[in-house]
């Protein structure tokens, strides 16, 4: 399939849900694997920060931050760990995400299907909660590497939240993975430059991405819900997780919020638009 180009006309309403309809009968299947942004936590209505800038903007009500870091949350927690430690840096992303989000409709779906694969890239817990009533699932989260002094990128959880060795994923039907890492079980946050410096020098030869989730995206293509790709950071975990998968990708939009680099990252990256809204397009994946 020709990769979309900039100034192309949306599916009409009507296409977009049949698109989605078949995407979710695929996703029942294994061939799908859902990508989750921090708007699908939105649904719920949680009292935590749910994009890159209001999460900065928590940072700067505790903080008083230069300007050039205030509104990049990268940047505003870079500042907060140099010059007052790492250790307040995670306090107060603890802080941002004690509370509880309750699962949407969509995660508790998700987690009653014995998909292969599932990416969640916001840090609040909403996703392990929907999956309470399983224990035959695990979570693999990105870490910071500063100050741990080990050579990991990722440390492996089961459904009861313990920390296990890697080998214990050949147990597991269902793989979430936390590139970013999570309030839960165990406050793993990858937050600021220093903790992507690494982690972005080594992406493109996919070392920071684990072997099992390399695997898993072979042959399966990704849908993009709750996304947005306006930020480099964003854009270039998109693309490295769903690297030497099938394409082409979907992602759900909102045409008139799209800048134009997110225009050209679904272009470049094959990835198909479907302006349906959010809510609406939950119910149709969940009718499947």
């Amino acid at each position: 399939m020709n990769a979309p180009i900039l100034d192309q006309d949306f599916l009409q309403p009507a296409e977009a849900e049949s698109v989605l309809a078949d995407l979710a009968r695929k996703m029942r299947g294994g061939s799908i694997i859902p990508y989750l942004g921090p708007a699908l936590a939105e649904l719920s209505a949680p009292a935590v920060p749910l994009t890159p800038e209001t999460l900065a903007d928590f940072f700067g009500t505790k903080v008083a931050l230069p300007r050039r870091a205030r509104g990049n949350v990268w940047a505003s927690a870079q500042y907060i760990e140099g010059q007052r430690h790492r250790s307040t840096v995670t306090n107060l992303m603890n802080e941002a995400f004690a509370p509880q989000v309750d699962p949407t409709p969509l995660h508790e779906y998700l987690a009653s299907l014995p998909l292969p694969l599932i990416i969640d890239t916001w840090y609040d817990g909403a996703l392990r909660a929907a999956f309470a009533k399983r224990s035959d699932w695990g979570e693999i989260q990105g870490i910071t590497r500063a100050g741990i002094g080990e050579s990991l990128w990722y440390r492996f959880y089961d459904a009861s939240g313990a920390e296990v060795d890697k080998t214990a994923v050949a147990d597991w039907k269902t793989i979430v993975y936390k590139p970013h890492g999570g309030v839960t079980p165990a406050k793993n946050f990858l937050i600021s430059d220093a903790d992507y410096v690494e982690v972005l020098t080594e992406i493109d030869i996919q070392s920071p991405i684990p072997e099992v989730v390399m695997n898993l995206r072979t042959e399966r293509s990704f849908l993009f819900v709750g996304c947005r790709f306006h930020d480099q950071m964003l854009r270039t975990y998109a693309r490295q997780i769903s690297k030497r998968s099938a394409q082409p990708h979907y992602a759900l939009v909102d045409p008139e919020k799209l800048s134009l680099n997110e225009r050209r990252f679904l272009a470049t990256e094959q990835i198909v638009p479907l302006a349906v809204p959010l809510q609406r397009a939950c119910e149709i994946l969940i009718a499947g």
